[in-house]
């Protein structure tokens, strides 16, 4: 990409956008194009044909999801279907249309089989059943993949699927509805710390394993994909036939759900009794990326959990003091 290369980020004002137009700022990128939702409902198939022909970006990247922690992916279901499918097949679609050079289409660790072989590799896909808190939105994502395969196959676009592993970082979602587990768990404690609760209650049995990454490393990583990575530099044939053509993103390091509960409170200087409601459910009992395939491109994280942790809380802070 040059300095001066159009580049639309879908959802720049989430999690995984926002870092990526801070990553593509960074590089020298000035040429960056963002439209809030209010703006440009990207469900509405004839608005963002329309915003593509009047901005006839050269890039994108497709960052742009109704997301959720376990409780709102069970909770609204249809929602998390239908608006991510329509979301990424008309951004896809309209993409192909309008001559994008590149397109870099996000997904989530959740598109694997809820008892996938561990770590869990590209060639994992669809060899087992989902997750089934999470399968609408699973299923959503995996079409996103397709989707991007069937216009490169069929149209010879250069769309790239990047698969991240748990996010975290600066702009993430603290609503205690709808987070994910480490961002909810830094609001629960520090409202704990400062209402001087005795105990704090986390779902499940704390033992599932799960890993992070920090939202910067990601942006990295895929800043690097679009200047580094094509299609057939990752399309491969796996053992059935089937053509993959997605890689991961991960941090290779994972953690329990009770260690991240009590590294979290320690962030925090919450002291008290952490306790554990078995009746809630736990979800997937392991998720540990392979990304060897991208580190063998030439990427590698460069933050770890701590220092994430400590990052992301001074984050929520300066977002729950403006609250």
């Amino acid at each position: 990409m040059k300095p001066d290369s159009k580049i639309y980020i879908a959802g720049h004002h989430g999690l995984v956008g926002s870092a990526i137009w801070r990553a593509l700022s960074r590089a020298g990128y000035n040429n960056l194009l963002g439209r809030r939702s209010a703006r440009l409902d990207l469900v509405n198939q004839a608005a963002t044909n329309a915003f593509f022909a009047a901005e006839q970006p050269e890039y994108v990247v497709l960052a742009a999801a109704r997301v959720g922690g376990i409780a709102a992916n069970d909770a609204y279901r249809a929602d998390f279907i239908y608006e991510n499918l329509m979301m990424e097949l008309n951004v896809i679609h309209a993409a192909w249309q309008h001559g994008v050079r590149k397109l870099l289409f996000l997904g989530s660790s959740c598109i694997y089989p809820r008892l996938a072989p561990q770590p869990m590799r590209e060639e994992h896909l669809l060899t087992g059943p989902l997750e089934p808190t999470n399968e609408p939105y699973a299923i959503a994502k995996i079409a996103g993949i397709r989707a991007c395969d069937a216009f490169n196959r069929q149209y010879g676009t250069n769309f790239i699927s990047a698969m991240p592993t748990n996010l975290y970082g600066p702009g993430d979602n603290y609503d205690p509805e709808g987070s994910h587990v480490l961002p909810a768990l830094i609001r629960r404690f520090h409202e704990a710390q400062a209402q001087g609760l005795e105990e704090v209650v986390c779902w499940g049995t704390g033992a599932p394993l799960r890993e992070f990454l920090y939202s910067d490393d990601l942006a990295d990583a895929c800043v690097y994909l679009l200047n580094h990575v094509d299609y057939p530099d990752i399309a491969f044939e796996d053992d059935s036939g089937t053509v993959q053509s997605h890689i991961n993103i991960g941090s290779g390091t994972e953690v329990s759900i009770r260690e991240l509960a009590e590294r979290v409170a320690d962030g925090v200087g919450y002291s008290g009794q952490i306790s554990w409601d078995t009746r809630r459910p736990d979800g997937t009992p392991r998720k540990l990326m392979d990304s060897s395939r991208l580190r063998a491109l030439g990427w590698a994280p460069r933050i770890g959990l701590s220092e994430g942790i400590r990052l992301a809380y001074e984050d929520f802070r300066s977002q729950y003091a403006s609250a």
